[in-house]
């Protein structure tokens, strides 16, 4: 990437004074002729060059024959041509002073090793004259407001609207462009990446933003080419402007080996998932999803809470939307009685003063006006959802025109579940004409006023979402690795030992006994019962070869056990490096949790929390967050996971010390972000005691890079 050029910035691309289009044909069923007629028909207020060696005009104007010959101002370039051209046209920009090139042309990595060759070739002559290149093999980008359409989709464009559109895709950007205008909302701006050869989805970001019309960015993301510097930039946008992303290829067909339950649970997603909410990134998971939200977020203030109120004029609806709301984290809120007293007089007797407020079929626009004003004035409600199907006595275009004022006039969201096809279109069009969120069932009205929550806590959080500093011993780490004969392959329980007290992690201290007797003199100075564990390397599921015992009371069960511990691990792996056998004070018992730290090959160092034990695999009750962990981040993993829920107490579980868990986390985390070359780390199962009591790790595992 072309970071440290002066001459790289990526404005021109989104302020152009001039625009050279390599490639115009006067041809109409060409793709050069589609892009110069959209810069035309767009009314781009700078200066529009087509450029093609055969000459002659188009669309009234000339086409100069070389790049090198136009005349000021030109700073864009837009290059459609096949692609065996393309490096030479390049010099040609360079020559002209060109440093903004979009590569439309497609040919190149995309097709194979020659094509990825030549993509090779495009960027060493990029890079030689710091020119920015934004493609090959994408569909341009466009902006509604300059407004530009440097295209070649076939018109219509969007209409003007505040949510952008970053694509890695170039055929969703075409559909995208359809589809808004038939949803009625548009687009500020919206950028197809392509092959990404230079200019990344990140790279776009912050200019994307800075566009004021802009009030949501939106992206379809493939993956990401710099998961740190994503994090990163996405996160200066996020407190300011909300990001909505649908990432796909979530179910990869195969996942890769890991000597831990982290490694072999620590998949793509889960580092996303890790990343997006580091970020303050909205994770959508459909592509409806995506513009669900974002006309939302564009176009609705934020509420308070997740207290929630439900008016309708059909009972089956309103219990539809009271479930949808439940299913997506909200609540139905509990109406004053000012507020039911209110609903009363507005209403007949027959209808529901409780949330969901059910009006009755009869209902009219007037009473729809009323009791949503009702609702809204209620200091217990943080929304409202109306959701109506097609009223018998009335018009839904009516009843839209009533609500609407009152809507604008509140600081509470309203979404709207107009429920139906052709009888409520007149509704539909005023609704989205007053940008006001309608949806044709209630569960994605309920979505949509989920998501606003969301992004309200984020913003309240992200105030207090520091990492702190903790007290640890860097530097006997450091000197520990430093000092190792081998760097990479697992530390032995010594060295594990080591670390874990240098950054106060609970650690239950292992000693190596290499004979029976030897086991029964540290079992001796440790104190009975005690716990015998296999020490070798090669096995990380040690209980499942036999390689645990537990609760040995005396000397001649430790001299037993000991022999029993090696011949089990000789039969089950006959080849493994057996260094001897560890020996732990046997614990009390207390709950157990799993923690994990890898170093993610997109993002860096995560954690991981969970049910611990045996089972953490199977349960997959786990969760993920990107280090060094913040209080949010730690408090969120444990209560997005049942063994984390079931620290504050179950049935005959007492309540558990989850501070000393939080505290373990955020140290594990630390550790994981000051060590880099630590691939894995993970205690399982780290058994937490009684609350103030405490914790210990009964079985520790790190292996370096």
């Amino acid at each position: 990437m072309i970071m440290d050029n002066p001459s790289s910035s990526l404005a021109p691309f989104f302020s152009p004074r001039g625009i050279a289009l390599i490639g115009a044909s006067s041809d109409p069923y060409k793709l050069g002729y589609g892009l110069a007629r959209n810069l035309v028909q767009c009314n781009f207020q700078g200066v529009i060059h087509f450029v093609n060696p055969k000459g002659g005009s188009l669309l009234g104007r000339p086409m100069h024959p070389s790049v090198i010959d136009l005349p000021d101002p030109v700073d864009m370039a837009i290059v459609l041509i096949p692609a065996t051209g393309v490096v030479d046209v390049l010099k040609d920009c360079a020559a002209r002073g060109i440093h903004a090139v979009i590569v439309a042309s497609g040919g190149f990595r995309e097709t194979g090793p020659q094509g990825a060759e030549l993509e090779a070739k495009l960027m060493e002559i990029a890079r030689h004259y710091g020119i920015r290149i934004l493609g090959p093999n994408c569909i341009g980008l466009l902006d509604t407001h300059l407004p530009l359409d440097a295209t070649f989709l076939p018109p219509p464009g969007p209409p003007q609207g505040d949510v952008a559109f970053i694509s890695h895709s170039g055929a969703i950007c075409a559909a995208v462009i359809d589809w808004a205008r038939g949803q009625g909302f548009g687009l500020s701006r919206l950028v197809s990446l392509g092959n990404q050869a230079d200019v990344n989805e990140t790279d776009v970001l912050a200019p994307v933003a800075e566009d004021h019309f802009t009030r949501v960015l939106t992206l379809y993301l493939e993956g990401v080419s710099d998961g740190s510097r994503f994090v990163q930039e996405a996160r200066k946008i996020t407190s300011r402007k909300p990001i909505v992303a649908l990432k796909v290829g979530r179910y990869p067909s195969g996942q890769r080996a890991a000597a831990s339950h982290t490694g072999a649970l620590a998949g793509q997603e889960n580092a996303f998932n890790a990343a997006f909410r580091r970020a303050g990134v909205i994770r959508a998971d459909t592509s409806e999803e995506l513009f669900d939200w974002a006309r939302a977020l564009a176009w609705c203030p934020l509420p308070k809470g997740r207290s929630i109120a439900i008016l309708t004029s059909a009972g089956g609806p309103g219990v539809t939307a009271a479930d949808a709301l439940e299913m997506n984290g909200m609540s139905l809120a509990v109406l004053s009685p000012e507020t039911q007293a209110k609903l009363g007089q507005l209403l007949p007797p027959a209808a529901s003063l409780t949330n969901p407020v059910d009006m009755l079929a009869s209902a009219s626009p007037e009473q729809f006006a009323a009791c949503l004003q009702t609702l809204l004035a209620d200091p217990g409600v943080n929304g409202v959802l109306v959701v109506t199907p097609p009223p018998p006595m009335h018009t839904a275009g009516a009843v839209a025109k009533t609500m609407i004022p009152i809507i604008h006039n509140s600081d509470k969201p309203v979404t709207i579940a107009l429920m139906g096809e052709r009888l409520i279109q007149e509704a539909v069009e005023h609704f989205r004409a007053a940008r006001v969120p309608e949806y044709r069932f209630p569960e994605r009205a309920a979505s949509a006023l989920a998501v606003l929550a969301q992004r309200a806590e984020y913003l309240e959080k992200e105030r207090d979402s520091q990492t702190e500093e903790l007290a640890v011993d860097k530097e006997t780490v450091a000197r520990l690795l430093k000092s190792r004969d081998q760097s990479s392959g697992f530390l032995n329980g010594q060295e594990t030992s080591l670390i874990l007290k240098a950054y106060h992690l609970p650690d239950l201290p292992l000693r190596l006994a290499t004979t029976s007797d030897e086991a029964v003199k540290i079992s001796q100075q440790v104190g009975f019962p005690v716990v015998m564990k296999i020490a070798s390397p090669a096995i990380s599921h040690k209980s499942d070869a036999g390689g645990v015992i537990l609760n040995l009371v005396d000397p001649d069960a430790v001299s037993i056990g000991y022999s029993q511990i090696i011949a089990n691990i000789k039969t089950a792996y006959p080849h493994a490096l057996i260094e001897g056998v560890y020996i732990q004070r046997m614990i009390p018992s207390g709950q157990e949790v799993i923690l994990g730290a890898i170093q993610d090959a997109q993002f860096g160092p995560m954690v991981m929390f969970g049910s611990g034990g045996v089972e953490v695999e199977g349960l997959k009750d786990v969760a993920f967050a990107l280090a060094p962990l913040t209080n949010q981040d730690a408090e969120w993993m444990l209560e997005n996971t049942w063994a984390g829920r079931r620290l504050h107490g179950f049935r005959n579980l007492l309540p558990a010390d989850r501070q000393a868990v939080l505290d373990a986390m955020k140290r594990l985390g630390q550790l994981a972000a000051d060590f880099p070359q630590l691939a894995e780390v993970e205690i399982n199962p780290l058994r937490v005691f009684p609350s103030s009591q405490g914790a210990a790790a009964l079985d520790v595992r790190m292996r370096l890079v």
